[in-house]
């Protein structure tokens, strides 16, 4: 046996073993097996090739040449105990085998140790994610000021304005500085008013403004179903929201003074009566005055940017301005406007207070942030697509995991007190697939692109409306107009930009046919070709996407001494 043979077999962790055996077995019992060699006698070691165990009587046992006879049945003695070269190799294979157990131990170690690591990942991940879930339901949490929060958090985001009112009341006066605060858009605190009854005091006002939680810069969080578009919050980086300042635009909101004759309100024409929009074909201004385009509804505002049908208006806040100086709607100027506001003094009082001075641009921001809290709740639609998340995970992991049987059994209880209709369900699978093609343009939290699109709508007049047209300038925008949201859609009737249908039903009839042809009409159109039936449950699903708005305080303004 070659010192190579032993280390190819052995490997080199196991020849000091090897040898050590096979030097006290040639020494004390090797013989040569060759028969050219009969003579050998026991303790005799010679250079060999193959190694056999020298019989007690000395003769050496001659190798087998063809196939060996049998040998005489003989009583069965006794295994004898291993000597020579069995011992050392019964011991080579103890040791090999020792040697695979713990290699089978360490690799079983191995595994369970991955296994534990997977796990720690994935509750890891699961832990990020129901914190994300649980800041995002949260109604209203106190948010410490940035040095405390980078105390008990230092991965915590803080907040990116330090005075809420600094934006505003930099110029001097302004309310104090305050913590800010968590709140979730659509809770009744933020639209209830200053408390009392009857027109607004000037004492009522003073002891509103020196609460400091009224003057906390406010967090939105969105509900369920909005939340999704949490990345597309339009304005608050620029106008943050404050109760004083959501407050002070609530009762500019619905005071008709904003309007030349005081008979013109926001509300006239955006009223929460009538899903924040009106049932007039066009908006009605002073004097019966009838607009040229149907009144957009002014809820969701927060996940939009550019206002009006057109977008002429760059943001909210130029938006709720635009109003006052039309000679249709309001009839009024923004001079004369802030005129007026400055000779009522409970007006004076918060304008001082939250902006440091009455503008007119103070007056945009103050309408702004009350129209960015006016959301629309949880539909049946909304409901139900909690409860579809769930529709890919395994019964037994959700019934292992208490925290996820918890928000499973809370999310069929909201589908079970918001029923969604059969119809509705087929309705919205048509919605989101190429049958219906609604999705081209209506998608995102809010059901809308934000984007302009001619449909043809009022394209076959002599003098069409020309849209977008009007502030591009650009020929593909001629007869485009924004893409309105589908939510609440049920309650803001008569549809389109110029108010000329008058159900849901005559909405999918239009998108059935493919619009109105003309050169400009947008590649998203087409015919659909749907049957009754599927149009019908279509408009169901529309109606699935219908929730609660804010109740909010209508008829508090502030007196005028």
């Amino acid at each position: 046996m070659s010192d190579s043979f032993v280390c190819k077999v052995l490997g080199p962790s196991r020849q000091a073993l090897a040898f050590s055996l096979l030097t006290l077995l040639l020494v004390g019992g090797c013989a040569p097996s060759s028969t050219s060699n009969p003579k050998a006698t026991k303790g005799e070691v010679v250079e060999i090739e193959t190694i056999e165990v020298i019989p007690a009587e000395g003769k050496a046992l001659a190798p087998a040449e063809g196939k060996a006879s049998a040998p005489a049945p003989t009583a069965k003695a006794p295994a004898p105990a291993p000597t020579g070269i069995d011992a050392a190799t019964a011991a080579i294979d103890e040791d090999v085998s020792a040697t695979k157990k713990a290699d089978e131990a360490k690799k079983a170690a191995d595994e369970d140790k991955k296994a534990d690591d997977d796990k720690a990942a994935a509750d890891e991940a699961k832990a990020a994610a129901d914190k994300a879930i649980t800041e995002a339901s949260q109604t209203i949490e106190p948010v410490q000021e940035k040095a405390d929060d980078a105390a008990a958090d230092p991965d915590a985001a803080s907040p990116a304005v330090v005075n809420p009112a600094a934006a505003d009341a930099a110029a001097g006066g302004g309310l104090q500085k305050a913590a800010t605060t968590r709140v979730e858009l659509g809770d009744p605190n933020l639209t209830a008013g200053v408390p009392g009854n009857g027109p607004i005091t000037l004492e009522q006002i003073d002891q509103w403004l020196s609460d400091p939680k009224n003057s906390a810069e406010l967090i939105p969080v969105l509900p369920l179903g909005l939340s999704q578009g949490a990345g597309q919050i339009q304005g608050i980086d620029r106008n943050p929201l404050t109760l004083a300042k959501i407050e002070l635009g609530r009762q500019l909101y619905f005071d008709p003074r904003l309007s030349i004759d005081s008979t013109v309100s926001c509300a006239s024409c955006h009223s929460p009566a009538e899903g924040y929009s009106a049932r007039t074909k066009t908006g009605v201004g002073i004097r019966s005055q009838l607009g040229g385009r149907n009144s957009p509804v002014s809820f969701n505002r927060i996940l939009s940017g550019p206002q009006f049908w057109d977008g002429r208006a760059d943001s909210l806040e130029a938006q709720a301005i635009g109003p006052i100086a039309n000679p249709i709607e309001m009839g009024f100027t923004h001079a004369g406007v802030v005129a007026r506001l400055k000779e009522i003094p409970v007006y004076k009082q918060q304008f001082t207070a939250i902006f440091g001075d009455l503008t007119i641009d103070g007056v945009g921001k103050a309408i702004a942030a009350f129209e960015r809290v006016l959301v629309t709740a949880p539909s049946p639609y909304d409901y139900n697509e909690q409860l579809r998340g769930f529709a890919a995970l395994d019964a037994d992991d959700i019934a292992d995991d208490p925290e996820l049987a918890a928000k499973f059994a809370a999310a069929k209880a909201g589908v079970s007190a918001h029923p969604m209709s059969e119809e509705a369900k087929r309705g919205r699978e048509i919605f989101f697939t190429e049958k219906g093609n609604c999705t081209a343009c209506h998608v995102g939290a809010n059901l809308a692109d934000e984007k302009y699109h001619n449909l043809g709508i009022g394209m076959e007049q002599p003098e069409p409306d020309l849209g977008r047209l009007s502030v591009t300038q650009d020929a593909r925008d001629t007869g485009a107009f924004k893409t309105p949201t589908v939510r609440n859609v049920a309650l803001s009737a008569p549809y389109m930009h110029d108010g000329s249908m008058a159900t849901l039903e005559e909405v999918v009839e239009w998108y059935d046919k493919g619009g109105h042809p003309n050169p400009h009409l947008s590649d998203k159109i087409r015919p659909l070709k749907l049957s009754p039936q599927e149009k019908a449950e279509l408009v169901d699903f529309m109606k699935a996407c219908t929730g609660p708005t804010p109740t909010v305080e209508v008829s508090r303004l502030p007196s005028d001494k």
